[in-house]
């Protein structure tokens, strides 16, 4: 697998670009349509820990294990939330999507669609992954019926498995997609954002 390093990924609504500390307004905006911090089971961050946030993604980072992205709305350059590629392991050609969050108003809507595409696609067929992975908190459904709708296969659960903001341990659900599946995943998300709508 070729290394993760910072991109542009453009399609449709969005750009997806190198999260940097000028995003954190932008940030702070978008999590605050919904009040996500609010969900026990999201990493979103709270208005006061939106710096700490991206500290600490750009952290991961430098470390190589993460690459953090802020998605913009192509037209207006509005910050619409947040995605990043996640335990990088070159060595087996595995990335992870994760710490994906959105305004409330753009949830259900083009933008996750794109994104996943945008980034299942540079995975595959860029940087030469051979599966990308999803985890999610086991409470977090919408986040699940998300995942499943890409086309992603549910792999499994690991029971106690990480901390939750609120000092409880999550079990993590997770999913996996294989380059050999990638094909008709693709396929599909292009028809989910070109079919008609009723």
């Amino acid at each position: 697998m070729k290394p993760v390093q910072p991109v542009t990924l453009a399609a449709g609504p969005i750009r997806l670009v190198p999260l940097t500390l000028e995003h954190v307004p932008g940030l702070q905006a978008a999590a605050a349509d919904g009040e996500l911090w609010n969900l026990r089971f999201t990493s979103v961050p709270a208005p006061g820990e939106t710096v700490a946030y991206v500290e600490a993604a750009l952290a991961g980072q430098a470390a190589g294990h993460r690459l953090p992205f802020a998605v913009l709305d192509a037209t207006t350059g509005e910050v619409l939330g947040s995605t990043s590629y996640h335990d990088i392991v070159p060595a087996i050609d595995r990335v992870e999507i994760g710490y994906t969050w959105y305004a409330r108003r753009v949830q259900r809507s083009a933008v996750n669609t794109t994104a996943k595409l945008l980034l299942l696609t540079h995975a595959f067929e860029t940087l030469g992954a051979k599966l990308v992975g999803w985890r999610t908190d086991n409470f977090n459904h919408a986040s699940q019926r998300a995942i499943e709708r890409l086309g992603a296969r549910r792999d499994g659960v690991l029971r106690h498995h990480a901390p939750r903001r609120d000092g409880t341990v999550r079990d993590t659900v997770m999913y996996s997609l294989t380059v050999g599946e990638w094909p008709e995943v693709k396929a599909h998300l292009q028809w989910q954002l070109t079919r008609p709508r009723a």
